[in-house]
């Protein structure tokens, strides 16, 4: 399949399923199309708010399945339907990516100068704000060449607004008082 055809294809298949996707407050991510052998692989990225969970993964494909069965876009040649979430990996693109993403640590490529790692504070149509080493740096977006989310394994809780003595107190209710008597 050419190029130009295959973004043709992904465009009218973006078109065709956006509408039934926001029907159930997901947007559409990513529709990729690659082939696989004798047939393709058409993998399609949703996300919303809050973030997806299996089952709205399911009711997505569920959904898409529905509207590629009920339409000629896929052509005649079999394809394997893959619906996921969006992911970590994906590059910030969207206003939404950045509201989706708050209070998250994301390494910011910009179009001059040095690469800025710093937490999502605020954004905006037009912008974002970073925590950089204790000071905020507004970042228009058109200054932006890529942004990645970066994993974070060991960020404290207090980082996160949780209660550091939340364990303890966890470990309280599920193992009581040592001290009480187990006659009682």
């Amino acid at each position: 399949m050419s190029q130009a055809r295959n973004d043709a294809t992904r465009s009218r298949i973006e078109a065709e399923i956006a509408g039934p996707l926001s029907a159930l407050g997901l947007d559409v991510e990513a529709v990729e199309l690659t082939p696989a052998g004798k047939r393709r692989v058409l993998r399609i990225a949703v996300d919303k708010d809050g973030g997806v969970n299996l089952d709205d993964v399911t009711e997505a494909t569920r959904e898409i399945s529905g509207v590629l069965d009920d339409s000629d876009v896929m052509g005649e040649m079999p394809f394997l339907l893959e619906v996921t979430s969006r992911g970590v990996d994906r590059p910030l693109t969207l206003p939404r990516h950045w509201r989706r993403n708050q209070d998250r640590l994301v390494r910011v490529t910009l179009v001059e100068g040095e690469p800025v790692t710093g937490r999502i504070q605020q954004h905006d149509d037009e912008s974002v704000s970073l925590e950089v080493e204790g000071a905020t740096v507004r970042i228009a977006y058109a200054e932006i060449v890529k942004a990645l989310v970066q994993v974070e394994f060991n960020r404290r809780k207090q980082d996160e607004g949780q209660d550091p003595d939340v364990h303890e107190d966890l470990h309280e209710d599920m193992h009581g008082d040592e001290n009480e008597d187990e006659d009682d």
